[in-house]
């Protein structure tokens, strides 16, 4: 019986526990999200367990390695797939921006260059952004497993074939397809970057960084959402983060679809032909940082962890990849960076990396891909304590 005034006694087990609960709410408060819009708290180097002077090299080489391409990037689209046997550009492409970065220690700004509010095309990091979907369709029961065929989904004829009808979603998000079809003009063989004319191989035996299938994979998850892909990730994914308006995905001139008796855009999953997701700097990072938190902010799971993990688990016959997301497996897309580093890639330099190791989400723009490595190791260098 304990009496007024009396403080009950707490066994030492008790007392060991109550000192455990009360540290979670600490290390709770510990992990930061930045607010809407420009609602975004930053650090200095030092307050983030990074060397200043470190830090500053590494933004200074990014400044000074800008991608050698022409501004005017529809004139850089069509010199690079002049060659291609289906070189015609359908999608409509912008000018670009000098070189822009940012990078984000424990959720804050530690560094920024260039004009990172600029809105900018970004290539195959739109991929990353499909995957996105993909995942939001299986978290929510419209893809009910990745492992099945797409006929099951699908009813639009591009899966019937005794070939296509093999392939399942994880072939689609692998890149392991070997889609064979013709969409929005562009035949499968007009990106098969590994041979135009060789011959196709077992769906899921080999890999292929295909445009066409990549975009036939958007195609058919805009048949599973039944509603724009755009209008899907900004409801649910970009809104959410606290992502600017300025950022648009953009199909061809010729990708549209009867959908509820209206058209709509089928968007691409890149800029190899024009179009994609263009967005600033700022929105790619708060998209990374969701990916680095496995899909949390601000106490909600926007994507599940599970789809985070399956998204960067390797694949079987291109261990660097996963779905739609290179993966660092045996240090072999970027040497520097840890192994549990993933990116998002797209060509001119337009990069994502979320480096689990050190708590790091890195955004380059327009940077010479030759030097990734470089830059990244200065990165590295400049991380000097885990606080």
């Amino acid at each position: 019986m304990i009496r007024k005034g009396q403080r009950p006694r707490i066994s030492r087990v008790g007392a060991l526990l109550l000192g455990l609960v009360a540290l979670i709410p600490a290390r709770a408060a510990e992990v930061y999200y930045p607010g809407a819009g420009e609602q975004w708290d930053k650090r200095a180097p030092d307050a983030a367990g990074m060397d200043p002077d470190k830090l500053a090299a590494a933004v200074k080489f990014a400044e000074a390695h800008e991608v050698n391409w022409l501004r005017d990037v529809r004139a850089q689209i069509e010199s690079d797939v002049a060659k291609e046997p289906y070189p015609q550009v359908l999608g409509e492409t912008k000018e670009r921006g000098r070189p822009a970065g940012m990078i984000v220690r424990h959720g804050y700004i530690v560094a920024e260059w260039g004009d990172v509010n600029r809105v900018d095309m970004s290539f195959s990091v739109a991929k990353s952004y499909l995957s996105t979907v993909a995942g939001l369709a299986i978290d929510r029961g419209l893809i009910k497993d990745a492992k099945d065929p797409l006929w099951k989904y699908v009813e639009d004829g591009g899966f019937d074939s005794p070939h296509n009808s093999k392939i399942t979603w994880h072939m689609m998000l692998n890149q392991t397809s070997e889609w064979e079809g013709v969409l929005w003009d562009k035949p499968d063989v007009a990106d098969r970057r590994r041979g135009y004319g060789r011959r196709l191989e077992e769906p899921g035996t080999f890999w292929e960084y295909n445009d066409v299938r990549v975009n036939r994979l958007a195609l058919s998850l805009l048949r599973v959402w039944n509603k724009p892909l755009p209008q899907v990730l900004k409801e649910s994914i970009m809104d959410p983060i606290g992502a600017s308006d300025t950022w648009v995905w953009h199909g061809y001139r010729n990708s549209y679809i009867r959908l509820d008796g209206r058209a709509v855009q089928s968007v691409s999953g890149g800029s190899h032909w024009g179009g994609g997701l263009w967005a600033s700097t700022r929105d790619h990072a708060r998209f990374g940082y969701l990916l680095l938190r496995n899909g949390t902010w601000s106490g909600r799971q926007i994507i599940s962890e599970r789809w985070v993990q399956m998204a960067t688990t390797p694949t079987d016959v291109a261990p660097q990849y996963g779905y739609l997301w290179w993966l660092n497996t045996g240090r072999r897309t970027v040497p520097s960076a840890p192994e549990s580093s993933f990116f998002a890639l797209g060509s001119g330099g337009n990069v994502i990396w979320i480096d689990r190791d050190h708590d790091l989400v890195v955004v380059t723009r327009w940077l010479d891909f030759g030097q990734l490595e470089a830059f990244a190791k200065l990165v590295q260098e400049s991380v000097k304590s885990e606080q």
